[in-house]
This record gives C-alpha cells, structure tokens and sequence, in this order.
C-alpha cells in the first residue's frame, strides 16, 4: 500500500466516535486548500460551515462554506474595513463568527485610528453584524467594544445563561515581564528583557455596546522555570528567536461539568507555536494548566513535516458527534504560508482533552 493510503487507512480508524458508536468516519486531506490564519468554523443552523480567518482579503476579511468540511465554496468578501471613516484602519485578523438571535456577529481585531500616542501597535477587538452568514457585514458600532489602556488582540465569546463573556489577549507590546525564563535569557546574552501576552476574560454587555466591570487575567506565561508548562510556553524564547512569550488565541467550551480555555504560545510565526488548554468551575477562573499540555504541536520530530501549529477554533462533525479542532499550520510544501487544518479532537471520560493530530495526507 502506498504511504498516501497508508495515511487514509490511518485516518478511518482514527475518526470513528469515542464512544465506540459506528458513526460516520471523516477524513480530511490535510492541509485542506485555505490559506488562512487563525481559522475560524461556524457551524450555522442552516446546517453549513462558514469559515473565517486572517488572511485573503486586503483591510478586511473573506469566507469559504461547505456543507460536509471537505469541498469549499470561495464567497468572496464579507467585511470591509480601512474606510475613511471606520475605526479600523489596518492588520485584520482572528475573526470569529456566531449565530446569536437571528443575527451573526463578526468578532475580529484590527488597528484603532485613534492613536494620539502614536503607538507601534494599538490592536483593539471590534464587531460588524449581517442578517446572513454571507454577509456582508457593516460595524455594529464604529468604535471598539472597550479600550482597556493596552492593545488587545483574539477575541473570543462565550453565551451562556443569557449572559455574554468576552476572552482576548493582552498584546506583548509594551509589557515586559520579569520571570525566571527573563532572568535565564539576560545571563544566557539572549534578551534584555522578556514581554509577555496574557489572556483576560470579562461579561460583556448584552449588545456588545461595551463590559461590565474589570477584566480578570486568566492566563499568562510561567513565572518558574520548574513549572511543567515553562518548556513548552517558552520555546520561542530559549530557541533565542524572539524575546516574547505569547498566550494568545484562546477558545473556550464547557464539557464534563467544566469550562475548557484553549490556547495558543510561543511565535505565530515561528515552528514552536503550539496549542494547551486549561479548566475551570468558573467562565471567569480561576484555570488551572492541562498536565497533558500541549496537545497540539509541530511533528517534524517524528517524521511529519508540519510546524507552526495553533490559533485553534473547535467544530462539530455534520452528524454532531465528533468534536473537530480546526487549527493553521504549515508544512514542508506550503513554506511560510499558513494553510488550515482540521484533525479530530475529544474530551476523555477522566477530563483529558486530546486532539488527534497534526495529520497529513501524505507521510512525506
């Protein structure tokens, strides 16, 4: 058998549901043709797929669709920004999209026009509505959601009991951070100083006009180099390739009684991006790290050939039973551009979360 069919053969028995029941088995020809960063899948109620991410249309943001993940419908553009009057001026991305009383919601960041202090970066987190997934889509406010005072990035919502949160990073620009990796980078000659992005979490208000009360912070890097999530959170750094450590990219669910934050560190554009997660009683923490972290990483050690694994989003299959964590990457062939990927994902009858992959169609 040939490595591509070695690879499908792998796939089919990889993609049956936990629970044993014979549901439909997908596989996905990884790297499936998007070039996209931070991607993002809205499995809408008309029962399609509608995705989203970085990248493919200039100042704004485009869509593909799909009635079964595999085939994707190029719709074009569906947001416009950079206009001369929007708010949104410049670097569009991590746009997320939501069904919410009849409506969608595009969630996304970009640079703010007000910018007295000329900052290098000034990200801040936005929304634009339509009446259909398709859009297009127009600002709901032509402002921020919020200004915290810092530039903020990867906005993420979770609706429950009538109640809206909103998730983002902190940016790294202008945080430096004092830990034992910083102490470790200044003697090592690498760095002077280590910023770091942490991720905050705040109810927002039911129309998105703004928040109630404080952000909390939920997760930022390891201060001790003897925590067990300093290794992997810190790679970009102590592989001496940029003097930041990021935790960006969250996504949130609740499963088995608790919530689940995904996330994303180290450089996006680096090879060690990489995916963990952490769990609370609590949408607002506190989140404790995952043991197992990460759960999703390059594989170029094992013989793959993927590396910059990250920013992910979490779908359903069509029948809704399988869990499916869409995720950028890139590989060997694609180079520098980042391409998305779909691979299996589920949470284990002790809590754990898992995801099965980076797969690829081919072992090459």
């Amino acid at each position: 058998m040939s490595a591509y069919g070695k690879c499908r053969l792998l796939l089919f028995f990889l993609l049956f549901f936990v629970d044993g029941s014979q549901a439909e088995p997908l596989t996905f020809e990884n790297p499936i043709p998007v070039e996209f960063g931070d991607p993002y899948i809205l499995k809408a109620s008309d029962n399609r797929y509608y995705m989203v991410g970085t990248g493919g249309a200039k100042d704004g943001f485009k869509m593909y669709s799909s009635t079964d993940l595999k085939a994707w419908k190029d719709e074009g553009r569906i947001y416009q920004g950079n206009t001369s009057t929007s708010w949104d001026i410049a670097n569009f991305w991590a746009p997320e999209l939501y069904e919410h009383r009849g409506k969608y919601f595009l969630l996304y960041s970009a640079d703010w026009r007000e910018n007295p202090t000329n900052e290098r970066e000034n990200f801040r987190i936005g929304v634009a509505v339509s009446d259909v997934p398709t859009g297009p889509y127009t600002p709901l406010y032509n402002r921020p959601i919020f200004d915290p005072g810092y530039p903020i990035i990867d906005g993420n919502l979770l609706f429950e009991n009538g109640k809206v949160f909103l998730y983002y990073s902190r940016c790294c620009y202008k945080n430096p951070v004092e830990s034992e990796v910083a102490v470790w980078a200044r003697k090592k000659g690498l760095f002077k100083e280590i910023e770091e992005s942490w991720v905050y979490g705040v109810e927002m208000k039911a129309d998105f006009s703004g928040v109630i009360g404080e952000p909390k912070l939920l997760l930022r890097p390891p201060v001790l180099m003897s925590d067990r999530q300093a290794e992997w959170e810190s790679r970009s750094v102590t592989s001496g390739e940029v003097n930041r450590r990021w935790t960006e990219g969250s996504y949130i669910f609740r499963s088995h009684g608790k919530y689940y934050m995904m996330y994303s560190a180290n450089f996006f554009g680096g090879e060690n991006y990489a995916v963990g997660y952490a769990t609370s009683e609590s949408p607002l923490g506190p989140f404790q790290k995952a043991a197992n972290n990460p759960v999703l990483q390059k594989n170029v050690e094992q013989g793959g050939i993927v590396t910059g694994t990250g920013h992910n989003s979490v779908t359903l299959s069509p029948d809704g039973k399988q869990m499916l964590c869409v995720y950028h990457g890139r590989t060997s062939k694609t180079g520098r551009q980042r391409v998305v990927f779909i691979d299996r994902m589920e949470v284990l009858p002790d809590g754990k979360l898992v995801v099965h992959g980076p797969t690829t169609h081919t072992s090459k």
